[in-house]
């Protein structure tokens, strides 16, 4: 599928991997419509083609009102891509006693209720565009984690709320084939975002070592070449892609 001309969503789109994928999508001559909270979506970098607006993915108004600025381009909107999470880590059990459930609940909230909160509303805005000769309409990307499948000790509520997106692929994927629209996920491994910047570089250089090949970390400009790869190619689908250097995570 071809990315000039159309219109995206990316969530998360203020820093990390959000930032370079909505750059990348607008660099290929897609109209992007960039979603991130209030307090960071001022922070997020100018860049041509990339429309910032204010939105929690979690909240149905919200993002409906983010899917209708979108669909109103004069532009098809064809492509979705999740990047918004957060993660916060806790023992189930440790010394300040059973893990808190309500940061429980607000990791699932985010990372799995706000994902298929977009793909659920974008649905339908991309089934309504006209289909191209080769019947598609559109693509949804959503992001997973290595997480999913090798959770380190603490990360309970984050690898729960990564493998419930990955899961949610294949069936996604299935319920859309009829309209024309694919459903794939990127499971990154260790990526150099904002979130490891206040760790020191040598915590930073022995996780690169951990990486089998290539030893760095990855950078979201990584994630944005996959993601803009995803969507063009057309028999990608339903299907979770690990993205991690040959990686299996450690207990700890």
């Amino acid at each position: 599928m071809q990315i000039s001309g159309t219109a995206a969503i990316v969530t998360g789109a203020a820093s990390g991997l959000g930032a370079a994928t909505a750059r990348a999508l607008a660099e290929r001559g897609a109209r992007v419509f960039g979603i991130d909270l209030p307090d960071t979506v001022g922070k997020a970098p100018l860049v041509d083609g990339v429309t910032y607006s204010d939105a929690d993915v979690s909240d149905p108004e919200q993002v409906q009102t983010a899917v209708e600025q979108a669909a109103g381009a004069s532009v098809p909107l064809r492509i979705v891509v999740n990047c918004a999470g957060i993660g916060p880590s806790a023992r189930i059990s440790g010394k300040q006693g059973p893990h808190d459930l309500d940061m429980f609940r607000k990791v699932l909230e985010v990372i799995l209720l706000g994902t298929f909160n977009v793909l659920r509303l974008a649905a339908p805005a991309i089934r309504a565009t006209e289909a191209d000769q080769e019947g598609q309409r559109g693509v949804v990307v959503n992001t997973a984690s290595v997480a999913a499948y090798d959770g380190q000790i603490g990360q309970a509520a984050y690898a729960a709320s990564k493998g419930g997106v990955a899961s949610l692929t294949l069936p996604a994927a299935r319920d859309l084939a009829s309209s024309g629209i694919r459903v794939m996920t990127i499971a990154p491994g260790i990526v150099d975002t904002p979130m490891l910047a206040t760790v020191s570089e040598e915590y930073r250089s022995g996780l690169a070592e951990g990486v089998p090949f290539p030893k760095r970390l990855a950078v979201p400009g990584d994630y944005a070449l996959l993601a803009t790869n995803i969507i063009e190619h057309d028999y990608l689908n339903g299907e979770v892609v690990r993205m991690d250097g040959g990686l299996r995570m450690a207990p700890k």
